[in-house]
């Protein structure tokens, strides 16, 4: 057993924030006040010097084309946090009359990856958010495929998924549960 310190602290506990220089905090070019800790593939925070899963760039602006064929990428890898970010990026520079398809899409991939990391009650309830506002979208827009992405059947994978995850109990593999967003089979 390791001996503690004199402010109670054992030797054996890692320090999170091991590798950050002095006590300053993490930020970013604007100073703005951001976590710099590495990340694993559901984007939960590591130790400061552990290797990390690259990070998305923010406020990268890209066409609907390149977003979902990006999102899709990193979903299928069972990076849904990244793939959040991507639609996050949508989301804040597309036309307004797109957000809430970006925000309901950014949300499913928000609950994929609780359910995921085991937060099953939370990722359930994402899952329905999402799919309810990804659907009240194209209710409200006339387009069920907008961009190519199959709302009905996206919606339909993440309110199946919901249910698993209550009925089962248990995290699920991001990678192999992602969703199809494009295709007759929205998830696998």
């Amino acid at each position: 057993m390791g001996s503690t310190d004199s402010r109670g602290s054992s030797e054996n506990t890692p320090n999170p924030s091991a590798g950050r220089p002095g006590d300053a905090r993490d930020r970013d070019s604007e100073g703005r006040a951001r976590n710099a800790r590495p990340r694993d593939g559901l984007g939960r925070p590591l130790p400061y010097d552990a290797p990390g899963v690259p990070r998305q760039p923010e406020g990268v602006v890209r066409t609907p084309e390149e977003t979902v064929t990006e999102a899709q990428r990193l979903l299928d890898e069972g990076k849904p946090f990244h793939a959040h970010e991507v639609f996050e990026d949508a989301w804040k520079s597309g036309p307004d009359v797109e957000r809430e398809l970006w925000r309901g899409l950014a949300q499913l991939a928000v609950g994929l990856t609780h359910t995921a990391r085991g937060n099953l009650t939370g990722g359930a309830r994402l899952l329905r958010r999402g799919a309810g506002a990804a659907e009240e979208w194209a209710s409200a827009s006339g387009e069920a495929t907008p961009h190519g992405i199959d709302i009905g059947s996206v919606a339909a994978w993440a309110r199946d998924l919901a249910g698993e995850v209550e009925r089962e109990g248990r995290p699920v593999d991001a990678g192999a549960r992602a969703p199809r967003l494009r295709g007759a089979e929205a998830g696998r």
